[in-house]
């Protein structure tokens, strides 16, 4: 089979397609013949930073990576009662760690996927796992009917998720972006838009009960300024609260927590259920192909992706 092995860390040259061998598969896992990837920031940032590469995955010379995979099973491992040869899934795969989904077949945990759902092609699919699953581990349990809730980054690929998941939930949402997306995050349910180039949101969104920071610095101390007492800041851009940030949430009684997501069958499948009932879609930007990796991670690294970007077999 052909998968994309990245050499060593460094720039998107590093990335060449090679013939190995299929994946051999554990009596948990499903051998998956792929249609689709989904790539995130969380990709291009592992791959051009040896430490980022070693502490995710484990190695730093000759690795396949990539999460988010959809497709078709080929294979079932031997204790997997759950699905068939010729079902469609989709999922996020052994994240944090090494999901190996730059690839024609992909061996995955069975119990880290979901059936696609009926009128959901295999792109969309794989742009809704990795940051659909991180805006829905963040949400829930965190917002109820009525909440104020701020999502930064709001047109990007966890904010168009986080943006559906909150309003599913009753929430009253505001959103950042720049103008030209306003209409994009508008449509996605969002009630208030702030355009961050022209508006300081901390000047704007006051008595807020949760917010979704992906972005850390001045944006999330200044998050905390906006924050109702009792309110709840995560973070997708820490790994530890900031000294500076958790004295002034002590002071005013919000909480900050990171969060770094988690492959997660169950929430798959709930993943699914929000799509076959049409309260989330996820908005695909561009669909590149397998042989064109390096420039999809060009275009995530940018910075400029509306929605996600996918690969498509």
């Amino acid at each position: 089979m052909k998968a994309i092995v990245l050499e060593k860390a460094g720039g998107v040259e590093n990335l060449k397609i090679k013939d190995i061998e299929k994946p051999s598969l554990k009596s948990n896992e499903v051998l998956v013949e792929t249609k689709a990837i989904g790539i995130n920031p969380a990709d291009w940032k592992v791959r051009s930073e040896e430490q980022a590469l070693k502490m995710l995955i484990g190695a730093t010379e000759n690795v396949i990576l990539g999460w988010d995979v959809a497709g078709v099973i080929a294979e079932v491992g031997n204790e997997v009662t759950g699905f068939k040869v010729g079902d469609k899934v989709f999922g996020m795969i052994n994240f944090p760690g090494s999901g190996k989904a730059y690839a024609e077949y992909v061996a995955a945990p069975a119990d880290q996927l979901a059936v696609l759902p009926e009128g959901t092609s295999f792109e969309e699919a794989a742009a809704s796992t990795l940051a659909a699953l991180t805006a829905l581990q963040a949400i829930t349990d965190r917002v109820k009917k009525d909440d104020r809730v701020l999502i930064h980054a709001g047109s990007g690929g966890v904010g168009h998720f986080a943006i559906q998941i909150g309003k599913s939930k009753g929430a009253y949402v505001l959103a950042t972006s720049s103008a030209k997306n306003k209409d994009f995050v508008l449509s996605l349910g969002a009630d208030e838009h702030i355009d961050y180039r022209t508006q300081k949101f901390e000047e704007v969104a006051a008595d807020v009960d949760f917010v979704l920071d992906p972005m850390g610095g001045e944006v999330l101390l200044n998050s905390v300024k906006v924050m109702k007492e009792g309110g709840a800041i995560v973070s997708l851009a820490i790994f530890e609260v900031p000294a500076d940030v958790k004295e002034l949430a002590d002071k005013v009684g919000v909480t900050v927590t990171p969060l770094l997501v988690k492959s997660n069958g169950d929430d798959m499948k709930t993943i699914a259920d929000l799509l076959e009932a049409g309260t989330v879609k996820a908005h695909v930007s561009k669909t590149f192909s397998f042989e064109n990796m390096g420039d999809v991670h060009n275009e995530v690294q940018s910075g400029r992706t509306v929605g996600k970007v996918v690969v498509s077999l």
